[in-house]
């Protein structure tokens, strides 16, 4: 006889699983606790909706440094290659961009929501939106049923797939539902932390900056003066502190020291070293020689950061270049090659993804079936795994959503 499942969350992994059981053959009920599906996949990627990544599957689990060898076997029978034939083939276009991201053709990650529900739909899936799940029924190690929220309905099934996503992003929805579903189960949660977020910094000047982007720079995180790890990329100075790529990868470390000493240094000119550096900034203000401090910076600076920049060095701004002290050049090298400003805190509604989750050893890689109860799945960003920008978020949740829902139908 055909399984009963439920699908809890209508995110990526919640879709992907719901389309995955119907069509190997399971009725299937998808519960959203929103009146509509994927809010945060409306929101990923700027509104574009980075999709995947080209990289082959080492390339995968080296961008997930949260648990990526988990996910090897999800990844390997629904591959980046895999979803982007499914989405071809259900209707929606993509492109590859910069880095190997992987985007709709239309740039709209509206397309994506309606693809994916259309698919479900196609397929007989039953969306009930406006429902969240209250608790798991288990009898003997068994799923039985769910109970919900709104009159405390109970939906008998033979299986469930966990699908809420994480703490990212209340908005959304994610407000951390499924961690709750699994500690009822008896699974273990390890502790949860934002990732991939937005970083607040301590300095007022920064302020001054906002809106500023910075490419090709190099940022290194200090812990106690201690540099723990530096990248290559891009940031934005924002109204609160700094975001952008480079600033997201580096939070995952970031965030677990928060209230310690935690310095970031901005490196300018990566691509010189002390050396060379100085020789070009003698270059300049050899060319400049006659011009005051403050229209001598053109060639070096972003236009919004050099009365920032010459308030930091502590030099007048209305002083003649050639009169500029060797101590003052020291202090120009040393903004240019490692600016530093601290980190008092994270946008914590904001982060991209959550760090923890349903701990990977409780659940089989090969199923995404619990190893404590028999017909509960887990699918997506509930799970302790996340990783970097670029698309392995979105991939790991479609994979394993795809892995859950084909062995929760049975099959």
């Amino acid at each position: 006889m055909n399984k009963t499942v439920a699908i809890i969350g209508g995110g990526a992994a919640g879709l992907m699983a719901a389309y995955q059981a119907a069509r190997n053959g399971a009725r299937v009920w998808l519960f959203e606790r929103n009146p509509n599906l994927a809010r945060k996949i409306l929101i990923s990627g700027k509104g574009r909706c980075n999709l995947t990544n080209i990289k082959n599957i080492e390339g995968f689990i080296e961008n997930i440094p949260g648990n990526g060898k988990f996910l090897y076997k999800a990844l390997s029978r629904f591959s980046n290659t895999d979803l982007i034939a499914f989405f071809d083939n259900i209707g929606l276009k993509t492109k590859v961009e910069r880095g190997g991201r992987v985007f709709p053709v239309t740039d709209k990650s509206l397309d994506v929501v309606k693809m994916l529900e259309r698919a479900i739909l196609d397929a007989g899936v039953s969306i009930r939106y406006n429902n969240r799940v209250k608790q798991l029924i288990i009898e003997k190690d068994c799923i039985r049923a769910i109970k919900l929220f709104n009159d405390e309905d109970i939906f008998y099934c033979d299986s469930v797939v966990v699908a809420t996503g994480g703490l990212s992003y209340p908005s959304t929805g994610s407000t951390g539902d499924g961690y709750e579903l699994a500690r009822q189960a008896g699974h273990t949660v390890t502790p949860l932390m934002p990732s991939l977020v937005p970083l607040i910094t301590g300095e007022e000047w920064i302020k001054q900056l906002q809106g500023l982007n910075l490419k090709n720079i190099e940022v290194a995180f200090y812990l106690n003066s201690k540099k723990k790890k530096s990248i290559f990329g891009e940031m934005i100075f924002t109204h609160f502190g700094v975001s952008g790529p480079a600033i997201l990868t580096l939070s995952r470390d970031v965030v677990e020291h928060l209230g310690k000493q935690i310095q970031l240094s901005i490196n300018l000119k990566p691509a010189l070293d002390w050396d060379k550096l100085s020789a070009r900034l003698e270059r300049e203000l050899k060319r400049h020689a006659r011009k005051k401090f403050k229209n001598s910076l053109d060639d070096l600076l972003p236009q919004k950061m050099i009365p920032v920049f010459i308030n930091l060095c502590q030099i007048n701004p209305e002083k003649t270049v050639n009169q500029i002290t060797r101590e003052e050049k020291q202090r120009i090298l040393k903004n240019l090659s490692d600016l530093r400003i601290s980190i008092i805190g994270c946008r914590r509604n904001e982060a991209i993804v959550t760090r923890g989750g349903v701990s990977v050893k409780e659940i089989d890689p090969k199923t995404m079936e619990s190893k404590l109860i028999k017909g509960l799945f887990f699918a997506g960003e509930v799970i302790d795994v996340d990783g970097l920008t670029g698309g392995y978020n979105l991939q790991a949740a479609f994979s394993t959503g795809w892995l859950a829902g084909m062995n929760a139908a049975g099959n």
